[in-house]
């Protein structure tokens, strides 16, 4: 019988707590909503919300316990809880007792683009080397990071911990706090940049990833990226010497040797750190080829075993919004990759979308990229380079809107300000053989389009 994952006089001893009364949890929640029988409730307080008024609905809903900074008048004095001084101090105290017990081997996953795509690829190629826990979804920021962290059982062998900042002195903390083996930069684009004067800030920034780097102390770099030997400097002022690199570069020591697109997968050789392989990864595009060498690399700093890794990174699929493929009836292709945006990650969907093989059309369907500052208008302008085997372009918002106004005629398939305009005439619009491509910014709300496309496939 597994041991819970924590127990009240664990909490207790972590947080110095009292608990009410003797309890055991076996997972974490800080949303009532998502409250599954059996997990920990944590009663957070910041700007307009009071986790404390939500205490009673979760353990109504079969939560094991709720940490508290005081009883709510309408819960019970003998419910299992257990009282802190500060419930948010407390969530990183036991985060940090539990990294503290944790024999697993760590590893960190930042980056501007493909975070989530190499971080749930990572976690598949960990799995022959025992028992692997890994962030669900994208929960990578302030409060992703440490629940992330209790949320990882005793006995794991492996885990991978994706890493998000939108501000400089982010990843320091969240670092420091999770105190990588090995850390992976995927690469640096034009993300944030309403947040950053420059790229080369937005590298600094990633760069405080190094920071709390311990035991193994590798770093896993994008040796095509243009910043690649301002992070490597970084790495190396703070006495970090191991420092492996992925591309196409000659000199990446992971390096890709060959690229074979297989419609919804492909198939790979490349040289990991002297040793050449071929393997097959259950996604396509070049993009994801290069995560998973930044995946191989890893394993290797790790030292295990990168044929076993390669081997089981056949049974890695897109993520959900994250280039997933859907077969929708009257026979056409749908490409989601509607999670968010940014000029490098467009461009990568755009290249996918052109190699497709297909009798129909090829249909890109893009929403505005946010947090662009200045550079924004540019920047989307800048997408119409990397139209090449694509053949009608359907826009959404102010800013894609400068992209449609420059496209070639032939290429302009109209312009929308939201998507709830768009949604019905694109079910009208699509024919037979058809592959569609859905991207934009999470705050575009081009998922919902996805959404209905998908709602229609099911009537």
């Amino acid at each position: 019988m597994p041991l819970p994952l924590w127990t009240s006089e664990q909490a207790a001893a972590a947080s110095h707590g009292k608990a009410t009364t003797a309890w055991q949890a076996d997972g974490i929640a800080i949303d009532s909503r998502s409250v599954q029988k059996g997990d920990l409730f944590f009663a957070l307080t910041g700007g307009q919300v009071d986790g404390h008024r939500y205490v009673a609905s979760a353990l109504a809903q079969g939560a094991a316990a709720a940490i508290v900074n005081h009883i709510p008048a309408n819960v019970d004095k003998t419910a299992p809880l257990l009282v802190v001084e500060d419930t948010i101090k407390a969530l990183s105290a036991l985060a940090e007792a539990r990294r503290a017990e944790s024999k697993a081997v760590i590893i960190g996953v930042t980056g501007s683009v493909g975070k989530t795509s190499t971080k749930e690829a990572l976690r598949i190629a960990c799995g022959p080397f025992g028992k692997t826990h890994a962030t669900a979804g994208n929960f990578n920021n302030h409060l992703g990071v440490p629940i992330t962290l209790c949320c990882m059982p005793k006995d794991t062998d492996m885990a991978v911990f994706e890493m998000g900042m939108n501000h400089a002195g982010e990843l320091s903390g969240l670092s420091r706090q999770l105190r990588p083996h090995i850390a992976i930069i995927t690469n640096i684009e034009a993300v944030h940049l309403e947040f950053f004067d420059s790229l080369a800030g937005i590298a600094d920034a990633k760069a405080e990833i190094f920071e709390g780097l311990e035991g193994i102390k590798a770093v896993v770099l994008n040796r095509d990226n243009s910043y690649f030997d301002q992070l490597a400097a970084k790495a190396k002022a703070l006495g970090i010497t191991r420092i492996h690199s992925f591309g196409s570069s000659k000199e990446a020591s992971c390096r890709l040797l060959s690229y074979q697109s297989g419609g919804e997968s492909c198939v790979i050789k490349a040289d990991i750190e002297g040793q050449v392989i071929s393997y097959e990864i259950g996604v396509n595009g070049i993009h994801q080829a290069h995560n998973s060498l930044a995946v191989l690399a890893a394993i290797h700093a790790a030292g295990k075993d990168v044929s076993q890794a390669a081997e089981a990174l056949r049974g890695f699929g897109a993520p959900k919004g994250r280039g997933k493929r859907y077969q929708i009836k009257h026979n056409f292709t749908l490409i989601d990759d509607s999670y968010n945006a940014s000029p490098a990650s467009v461009t990568a969907s755009l290249n996918v979308l052109s190699q497709e093989k297909t009798t129909g059309r090829k249909i890109a369907i893009l929403g505005d990229m946010l947090e662009l500052g200045e550079n924004g208008i540019a920047l989307h302008r800048g997408l119409a380079e990397h139209m090449d085997g694509i053949d009608e372009v359907i826009t959404v918002g102010i800013l894609m809107n400068e992209l449609q106004k420059i496209l070639p005629a032939a290429k302009q398939g109209g312009h929308y300000t939201n998507v709830e305009a768009l949604t019905p005439l694109v079910m009208r619009h699509i024919q037979d053989s058809d592959v569609v491509l859905i991207k934009g910014s999470h705050g575009v709300h081009m998922y919902r389009l996805v959404e209905a496309l998908l709602a229609n496939n099911d009537n």
